[in-house]
This record gives structure tokens, sequence and C-alpha cells, in this order.
């Protein structure tokens, strides 16, 4: 990834990891995938590993498809959480990438379910104007990386230090950061 040419930078499909010393709280330890970006007209994504401890039959916001009442949800950021939007996530063996696909209608979600995917709800998502990212990215906020198979079977609370800890010898330090760095 490279930073120093900014127009030719794109990172759709790639996971953003807050930095331990990122203060913003509605990021805190986030592994966040990033759905669209570019220079241009900013980014979108979503926290993987902020569950809301509630499944879609649980909210007001539930659909009328039973099939979706245990599907998982999860804070997907600070922007537009006044919507539920449905994503399903499949790992592609064959290209070693993950298949992120978003705003599912409700049927949609519950075929994808059906399917074997894994379907997640999000409530809120993450969000940049053009070139706010960029300006994170400097400023070191946010470590990116490629996401790996086991970012569909780690638990949320330990999703942040396991891909922490596995780019690097660095990396792997910067995941023995305790909460608060000030301590430190």
């Amino acid at each position: 990834m490279n930073f120093e040419d900014p127009s030719s930078l794109s990172l759709d499909g790639s996971l953003l990891l807050a930095d331990p010393a990122l203060g913003d709280p509605n990021f805190k330890r986030t592994v966040l995938y990033l759905c669209h970006h570019t220079l241009h007209s900013g980014a979108e994504g979503f926290i993987l590993n902020r569950p809301l401890e509630k499944c879609v039959g649980e909210l007001s916001l539930a659909t009328d498809v039973p099939a979706l009442d245990d599907i998982p949800v999860y804070i997907g950021g600070p922007v537009g959480t006044d919507h539920l939007v449905f994503a399903s996530l499949h790992w592609q063996p064959n290209d070693e990438t993950l298949q992120f696909t978003t705003r599912l209608s409700a049927t949609e979600a519950a075929a994808r379910a059906a399917e074997g995917f894994d379907v997640r709800a999000f409530v809120g998502h993450a969000g940049w104007a053009a070139g706010q990212l960029e300006g994170e990215l400097q400023e070191r906020a946010w470590i990116a990386s490629r996401p790996d198979e086991q970012l569909l079977t780690l638990p949320s609370e330990t999703l942040w230090k396991h891909t922490l800890e596995g780019m690097s010898p660095w990396h792997y330090l910067l995941s023995k950061t305790p909460e608060d760095p000030s301590l430190n």
C-alpha cells in the first residue's frame, strides 16, 4: 500500500485496525472492513468487532423475515445509526479474498444465510469524506492490512489483537499495548 502517491491509493477490501493510541471511542481497538475507498469520493466501511449483543429479532428495526431473527447485530460505525444494514461475508479460498456484500435486502440476506454465508446486520457504518482517510493514515491513526480466513472465525473480543499480532514483530508489540496507553 503506497501512501506516497495518494492518487493511486485504493484500499477497497482492506482492513483498517485502529492504532492503540487512536483516542476516538467510536473506533478504539476496532477492526474495520473498507467496502469502498477512493481519494476523490472518500471511504465507507463497517466495524467487524463491535457486537451489539442483540439479534435482529430483538430490535424494533427488525424485519418481517423470521429467518433473520437470530442474525447478530454489530455497531458498524457512528454514521447512519438509525439504519439496519445487512451484509454477507464469505471467504473465497481460490483467490484468498473476503467477499463482503452489503446493503442486502432482508430476502437476499436470508438466502445468503441459507447458503452458509456469514450474515450480519449492522447499525451504522464508518465514513470519510474525500481525503479524510488519507490524512488519518498519514497520521498513523490506522493500520491497513489484508483480511485472512480467520477473520470469520475469531471471537470479536480477540479479533483486533490477533490480527495485529500476526502482521509483524512490531505489530505484535503494538497488540500488547494496554487499553489506556498513558498507563504504559
